[in-house]
């Protein structure tokens, strides 16, 4: 049964496309530049969260999220990568960001959660979360803060 006001039936909002540009890089949104071999790479060797992450676990990740890939400008190589698991209305979550080692310490990361939560907040989304390990201080800078009441928090876990 079809509720009133129901958006059932109805094709999805589309996506609009986000570019913006900065020192050299480009940050982009549209999926379909993602370079999903190099993304893999990075996630399932070198880092703690993904390390043998399968690469149809990947595809199937960045099939179902809002990705923000970060491009040199000169050659269009992607030199880092986000996504945010959100229902574009609510609550997002920023995930699997990797900046190349090669591009490190140009504040790449700090732009790409930057542009990545105003993109979020701008569609409505009241909360991004996010988890780190050691990277507390590039994402102060990007305007994340410590959960204000964490023993509120619950998660359920597979490997529990």
């Amino acid at each position: 049964m079809e509720l009133p006001g129901s958006r059932a039936g109805l094709p999805g909002y589309p996506r609009r496309v986000l570019t913006v540009a900065r020192d050299g890089y480009e940050l982009s949104t549209d999926a379909a530049r993602i370079d999903i071999d190099r993304v893999h790479h990075w996630l399932s060797t070198d880092t703690y969260w993904a390390i043998g992450r399968p690469r149809e676990v990947t595809e199937r990740a960045i099939a179902n999220s809002t990705v923000f890939g970060v491009y040199r400008s000169a050659d269009g190589v992607q030199v880092a990568f986000a996504r945010a698991v959100t229902d574009s209305a609510t609550f997002a979550w920023l995930c699997d960001v990797y900046v190349d080692r090669q591009e490190r310490g140009r504040g790449l990361g700090t732009w790409l959660a930057t542009v990545a939560r105003d993109e979020l907040l701008s569609r409505g989304v009241r909360r991004v979360l996010l988890i780190t390990r050691d990277a507390h201080g590039v994402y102060a800078q990007a305007g994340f803060q410590p959960l204000p009441d964490p023993d509120r928090w619950m998660v359920a876990d597979r490997r529990r």
